[in-house]
């Protein structure tokens, strides 16, 4: 399950977690959003979370975010990996193992 959130505090109090930055009027965005429910059904052992940039401003200054879809994987808080823009399922799911195993 992907959390919706407002800030990422839960995320980088967690072991590993996946960061979808999105907005709404982002088409990308949109594409992206079923593929990491799916992915976050698959990978228990790291924690998923969505943030809207126009909603959360301060955590996407925070992450320099420029373009969206951004994932960012943290782990103990601090970021391993990103990736900017739609990928298809199992691009973004070998992202986020390769990240996991830094």
């Amino acid at each position: 399950m992907v959390k919706k959130v407002n800030d990422l505090a839960d995320a980088k109090a967690a072991k590993v977690a996946v960061v979808d930055f999105s907005a709404v009027w982002c088409g990308p965005c949109k594409m992206l959003g079923p593929v990491m429910e799916q992915i976050s059904e698959e990978m228990p052992e790291a924690e998923f979370y969505n943030i809207d940039v126009d909603e959360a401003q301060k955590e996407a200054e925070e992450f320099s975010v420029m373009s969206i879809p951004l994932l960012v994987v943290l782990k103990d808080g601090k970021e391993v990996a990103r990736q900017v823009g739609f990928q298809p399922k199992d691009s973004v799911k070998a992202f986020i193992q390769d990240a996991m195993n830094k």
